[in-house]
């Protein structure tokens, strides 16, 4: 039975770095409208990331749009889709989860640095 659920899971993707909470990345997407196909990049803070074993695993980028809207988007770690993750800047953080960063706007919602 093991065999059969390892011989259906996804590859690996090996543009995917080890992501942690507080982590500044930029994912570039692979959008396909018609017949053409682009890459689009997201910009934002890994709020959580759900590491099941598996296809299942997946992170959570929180990103501030236009007029201060929040958009948080929730990616599959193994997805063909992503073209490449870039982690820009590694926070230190002392939670599992950032959810208090909805609440958050402006300078408050800045994360110290790791060093």
């Amino acid at each position: 039975m093991n065999d059969i659920l390892k011989s259906v899971e996804a590859p690996v993707n090996q543009d995917i770095p080890e992501l942690a909470p507080g982590d500044s990345v930029s994912v570039h997407v692979k959008i396909k409208e018609g017949n053409r196909e682009r890459i689009q990049e997201f910009k934002g803070i890994v709020l959580y990331t759900h590491n099941n074993d598996g296809n299942s695993s997946t992170f959570t980028v929180r990103r501030v749009a236009s007029n201060g809207v929040g958009v948080e988007r929730t990616f599959l770690t193994r997805s063909p889709r992503i073209a490449k993750v870039v982690v820009e800047r590694h926070a230190s953080v002392r939670r599992g989860r950032l959810y208090f960063l909805r609440t958050l706007t402006g300078k408050a919602a800045r994360l110290k640095q790791k060093y």
